[in-house]
């Protein structure tokens, strides 16, 4: 069979050797930026009407047309593709000769063979861009011909004036004129035909190359009535599908789409040709549609050998050799995104021998995890990821544009970025960097957040303020991306939360515009320890958009228990089911020793330990509402003479040998509620009886005489707390924030400790006794009682195995139980990086992770 058409991904994959999806198609001239957002949603529900027979008069349909193009509903005809109303017209209009001024759309003369019409072809000259001109086109006309006028023509793209196809038509009554304007819709300010058709001219129109819908088929065409009505006797019922009637009423409504598709043609062909006409031995002809054509004027390479060249680079472009009036020195492409016409004019340079221009911003490969849900994993598995390509001897850095976390940490450099990056940023091995985090919000209620920009606090923001607030967002996290692409070679992103939340996609900046924008692959995540995580692969898909879908690249499962063979059906529905592989089950990994992101995992138990105490020390925690960096009691889990539990009632510290505080997000309100709970009363009764109480940054606060908020930052302006009254000191919030890392000595111990500093507060009061002293000689930290009860505002301070087992020792001591003297556990999270490298190498197909990010 005569190859006449571009886009055949089955048979340009098979000569390439590789898969059809991995083929960049240069060769069907498709609208990059479609299908619109609404297409998924509006095939999904028509497809449930499949059921039924389409409507066979498509009047839905056809009123749409009417209403966008102008034309009457008698004269118009919906059909399977312009293509099929193309080859029923010879037979409609009883033509007797075709007329082709080349070159052309080789459909024309496919269909004029099929109604076994002579054929005349007019060249036309290449010198206007081979576009049809009428003065070379009306002395060979004669009564009966069927004239074709490519509008814009293909493969030129070169346009006739509207003004001269009405001239050419009136001036010439016995023959028929056939405008087609397939890609007419791409072209700005120049209007159809259909509204002022004179009566012999038939005005075919193409709706599948502007949105995108090619595999659906839907086109129509605007003709005299009679003309019309022979065509739809001629067409076989039923010829358009339910589907592609709903998808085409809804597009012919969407004019904001074909304008802004319009707004971004125009730079981008012109990008296009700039970069084009730089390659030694090319010209560009200047046409006006969503294409070029090129011809080769040397005699380097000709166009079907440099077609079969960059296809081994999985670029397709269309060879023009089979076209009359063209020769193997012409070859047409599509106008594609920015990036992949690059990586075009890189194929077509290198197939050349052109050396590339150097590049001046160096871009780092990209992938990103996303998940069905929060707690999904992404964390954990960016991580992973991040230690793997570190292990292959990659320059890897990890990145989360907007992060929601109480857990936060301060860089050297003294900005607040979210733990979760800090610990995938040391999977890298790297320093952490803001940068890797450039929007961190803390809640400090249910509808409002402090918003951290760049490391640095930019103000408090209810929801709605964030919204409006969110483009400048964007911007900052953007311009950091950019900065972290320039300097490695991959960047793993991680997303937030889920793709799949309709009412956030349309300010998302951390999701699909995210991975949009660094042009990530995207593998989502889903914990089948929840269950239903095949269904909402499935359902996040449905919730997608086309452009969105288009980005994923597959699934991981995770946190699975027993045996992968058993998923194995579960794997292949899925692949059917949405066209995406499962390149991964992980199974689920207990005790794995990473700090986790949010308080999910600590809320749901993972700080509960209820393993018997012989000869252990039981340390409760206090759960407050806006707990915040409860990752500093993490290094207690690795002890083994220590067992935590979560204090969320009064009976729940029965028996505790310590009591720890955690920090606060808004202690003013915190403060209120653990006396409420009668957790305050209980833990004053325990200080008084001797057992150890400590308060950590916003615990810290809570264990003092009051705390002040003169400036409304965690509540109404002017707000006080009462403290539980067991540190002398009061905790004044002001407006900057400190943010430091510190190195002070512990007085009671005389240990060096270290740790980081995120408060508001600064100490007001007398009679209290320096406790922890920084090197600059700033107390940082007031203990009371003889030592027994002490507050901090260090971050971290447990994490130094010496300072901690002295604070275990001592506990024991307390206990009646011999101490241990030294160090038994090493708090360092090495270990737990390459076990969960290991883990997720022999669970995931990596070969297939690597090609993502082109590494394979």
């Amino acid at each position: 069979m005569k190859q006449i058409h571009g886009g055949n991904l089955r048979r340009l994959a098979a000569q390439a050797g590789i898969a059809p999806e991995q083929i960049l198609d240069f060769s069907a001239s498709i609208n990059p930026l479609g299908p619109p957002d609404w297409f998924a949603e509006v095939a999904a529900a028509a497809l449930l009407q499949s059921v039924h027979y389409p409507d066979p008069e498509c009047a839905e349909l056809i009123q749409a047309i009417v209403a966008r193009k102008g034309c009457r509903e008698p004269e118009t005809v919906a059909g399977n593709g312009s293509s099929e109303l193309l080859f029923l017209l010879p037979r409609a209009v009883r033509a007797r000769r075709a007329v082709i001024p080349v070159p052309a759309y080789l459909d024309y003369e496919a269909a004029a063979a099929a109604a076994e019409l002579p054929v005349l072809k007019i060249a036309m000259a290449e010198a206007t861009g081979f576009a049809s001109r009428p003065e070379l086109i009306a002395p060979h006309l004669r009564p009966g011909d069927l004239v074709f006028l490519g509008h814009p023509a293909n493969p030129s793209g070169a346009l006739c004036e509207p003004a001269e196809i009405r001239a050419l038509a009136a001036a010439h009554p016995l023959m028929t004129f056939v405008v087609d304007e397939a890609f007419l819709d791409f072209v700005e300010g120049v209007p159809s035909l259909a509204a002022e058709r004179p009566a012999n001219v038939v005005v075919m129109m193409s709706f599948t190359k502007m949105f995108a819908i090619p595999g659906l088929r839907l086109g129509a065409a605007a003709a005299d009535e009679a003309v019309a009505e022979r065509l739809r006797t001629l067409q076989a019922r039923w010829s358009v599908n339910a589907i592609a009637q709903a998808v085409g009423v809804r597009a012919l409504a969407d004019e904001a789409f074909v304008r802004e598709t319009q707004r971004w043609l125009g730079p981008a062909r012109a990008g296009l040709r700039r970069e084009l006409e730089e390659i030694p031995g090319f010209k560009v002809f200047p046409g006006r549609a969503n294409y070029l054509l090129v011809k080769i004027e040397d005699d380097a390479t000709g166009a079907a050998a440099l077609a079969g060249k960059v296809l081994q680079s999985g670029i397709a472009i269309r060879s023009c050799a089979n076209y009359d009036g063209l020769d193997d020195r012409f070859f047409r492409v599509a106008v594609r995104s920015d990036d992949e016409n690059c990586r075009l004019v890189a194929a077509l340079r290198d197939a050349r021998g052109v050396a590339r221009p150097p590049r001046r911003v160096k871009r780092a490969r990209s992938l990103m995890f996303q998940g069905t849900c929060s707690n999904a994993g992404k964390s954990v598995l960016t991580a992973a990821i991040c230690r793997i390509l570190f292990q292959e001897g990659v320059a890897v850095a990890p990145f989360k544009s907007q992060n929601m976390a109480l857990n936060s940490f301060v860089t050297a450099d003294g900005r607040e970025m979210g733990r979760a990056q800090v610990v995938q940023a040391q999977a890298c091995r790297l320093e952490p960097d803001v940068r890797m985090n450039p929007v961190l919000l803390k809640p400090s209620s249910d509808t409002g957040s402090q918003v951290i920009v760049n490391g640095r606090p930019v103000g408090n923001m209810q929801v709605a303020e964030y919204v409006r607030y969110k483009p400048q967002a964007f911007a900052a996290a953007k311009a950091a991306y950019d900065s972290l692409a320039a300097e490695f070679d991959v960047v793993v992103l991680e997303g937030a939360g889920s793709p799949a939340e309709v009412n956030l996609k349309s300010h998302d900046i951390v999701n699909m515009h995210m991975a949009r924008y660094a042009q990530s692959p995207v593998l989502l995540v889903g914990d089948i320890d929840r269950g239903g995580v095949f269904a909402s692969f499935v359902g996040t898909m449905e919730c997608l958009t086309t452009w969105e879908r288009n980005l994923l690249a597959g699934f991981v499962v995770n946190k699975f228990r027993g045996d992968a063979r058993l998923l194995e059906d579960a794997l292949t529905y899925t692949l059917r089911r949405t066209g995406k592989p499962v390149v991964g089950v992980v199974p689920y990994l207990k005790a794995l020793g990473l700090p986790e992101e949010d308080s999910l995992g600590f809320r749901n138990g993972s700080y509960h330990d209820l393993r018997a105490a012989d000869g252990c020390v039981r340390i409760a925690v206090v759960d407050l509402p806006h707990i915040s960096n409860f990752t500093d009691l993490d290094p207690f889990k690795l002890e083994p003479d220590v067992r935590l539990q979560v204090a969320r009632a009064p009976a729940d510290l029965d028996g505790a040998d310590a009591v720890i505080i955690p920090g606060s997000k808004n202690v003013m309100a915190d403060l209120p509620a653990l006396v409420a709970r009668g957790l305050g009363e209980r833990i004053v009764a325990l200080a008084g009886a001797g057992v150890p109480v400590v308060g950590i940054c916003g615990g810290f606060q809570i264990l003092g005489r009051e705390v002040r908020d003169p400036h409304g930052l965690e509540g109404a302006l002017g707000g006080v707390a009462r403290g539980l009254g067991l540190l002398p000191v009061t905790n004044v919030l002001e407006r900057e924030k400190t943010l430091t890392r510190a190195v002070a000595l512990h007085a009671e111990s005389g240990l060096t400790v270290r740790g980081y500093e995120i408060h508001h507060g600064q100490l007001e009061g007398e009679g209290w006794e320096p406790g922890i002293v920084r090197a600059d000689g700033e107390t940082v930290g007031v203990s009371a009682r003889g030592g027994a009860v002490w507050g901090t505002y260090l971050h971290g301070i447990f994490d130094d195995d010496a300072f901690r087992r002295w604070f275990i020792d001592r506990l024991r001591e307390r206990r009646g139980l011999a101490p241990l003297g030294k160090p038994v556990a090493v708090y360092d999270l090495e270990q737990a990086f390459e076990r969960l490298a290991a883990t997720v190498r022999a669970s995931i197909d990596l070969k297939a992770v690597l090609r993502l990010v082109g590494l394979a």
